[in-house]
């Protein structure tokens, strides 16, 4: 049978570029693969066909010898066999293993998804941002502080400059790649010969080697020190709040900028206090007696103690709210407010004469309707439980 033009097969003009002629075969390498056609064995013998017309016309020599001879020209070259023998994919390069991996299959689908495509550029890069816990108190995270953090991170080499390099030596381009830090890989699988472009081995897709690596660095161009850190914390933050501290993280890469330091506040409990948004809340500890008798207390609070009038006849649970002694607010302005909660507790092992007086205490409520008239009594219950 006679073959059809390799030209006309692809649907490209005989000046066509390679890279319009890799354009041309991935496209229809999708359409017409056995995987996306099971069981249609015309477009089984489509992709084949596509595959040597590929195979020849992105080669080079073979190309040359088609446009001046023909099918004839490269009729004595073998690897066109197909599924049969394993025939290639070609013209991705030169070096070949005979087990890929899995996502090289799918690079004909899906394009450079699956490897490294593309001469890498060597420039600058910025350094890795690292990260820091600092313990906060309570009081500490609500008015600010000032702290020093002990980190360790990469530095620059002083020896080397960051080159890696041992003084008065320069890195060397990679043999293996050729300076690119890539290098082309073929697999033959039973769907073809495939090949992709992977990060070279011997230079780590750097580009360069250093045959006389920095005896301070051992070639890396950069060392790990300790250093201490200040760290301005503002007045307001609150448990889980992260920090950036600029350029405080590794040192760049080729000339890049250093990484970021993040800190991430954890704030103490306090034994009294608890924070709900910039107010502050504390449970005021009362017995029942001064909650129905009223009384004047001395509450803490984050500037020290305040005297709170407690009227006559308070309720469990009952608010009051102290103005402008709550949390700094984080980007300045006015100050949350402390939230005092009443709480009111049972005495426990009482005397024989409190029981009777509050067994008293509660005949008289039900006698008078709950509304106690007489003086005498109440004085008698503030000194057999108020001293």
């Amino acid at each position: 049978m006679t073959k059809r033009d390799y030209y006309e097969i692809l649907g490209v003009p005989r000046n066509a570029t390679k890279e319009e002629i890799k354009k041309a075969y991935r496209k229809l390498a999708r359409k017409y693969h056995p995987d996306v056609n099971p069981g249609d064995k015309n477009a089984e013998e489509k992709f084949k066909e596509i595959k040597e017309a590929y195979e020849v016309l992105s080669d080079d020599n073979l190309r040359a010898r088609y446009d001046q001879f023909g099918h004839q020209g490269v009729s004595d070259e073998g690897g066109f066999g197909g599924f049969g023998d394993f025939g290639g994919f070609g013209g991705f390069g030169e070096s070949t293993s005979d087990f890929g991996e899995f996502g090289d299959i799918f690079d004909i689908f899906f394009g450079d998804g699956f490897g490294i495509k593309g001469q890498q550029k060597k420039g600058p890069r910025k350094g890795s941002d690292l990260r820091a816990d600092l313990e906060l108190t309570f009081e500490e995270a609500a008015f600010g502080v000032e702290k020093e953090l002990r980190i360790t991170r990469f530095e620059q080499c002083d020896v080397c400059g960051g080159t890696g390099a041992k003084p008065g030596s320069q890195p060397t381009t990679c043999s293996a790649c050729g300076g690119t830090g890539q290098i082309r890989v073929s697999q033959r699988t039973p769907f073809g010969h495939f090949q992709s472009i992977r990060t070279c081995h011997q230079c780590g897709g750097e580009g360069t080697v250093i045959s006389s690596p920095c005896s301070n660095c051992g070639g890396k161009g950069q060392v790990k020190k300790q250093r201490n850190i200040r760290v301005k914390v503002p007045p307001g933050v609150d448990d889980g709040t992260r920090l950036r501290i600029s350029s405080e993280g590794d040192c760049g890469i080729y000339g890049g900028p250093p990484g970021d330091l993040y800190v991430h506040v954890h704030v103490k409990p306090h034994p009294h206090f608890k924070r709900q948004g910039y107010d502050v809340i504390y449970e005021l500890p009362l017995s029942f007696v001064k909650a129905a008798l009223g009384c004047e207390v001395k509450v803490p609070t984050l500037d020290g103690e305040v005297e709170l009038k407690i009227p006559e006849g308070t309720q469990p649970d009952t608010v009051f709210r102290i103005r402008g002694k709550g949390i700094p607010r984080l980007r300045g302005g006015s100050r949350g407010d402390q939230l005092v909660r009443v709480k009111l507790f049972t005495p426990t092992n009482l005397t024989e004469e409190q029981k009777e007086i509050l067994k008293e205490f509660e005949s008289a409520l039900s006698e008078f309707n709950h509304k106690v008239k007489d003086k005498g009594f109440f004085r008698r219950v503030k000194d057999a439980f108020m001293g």
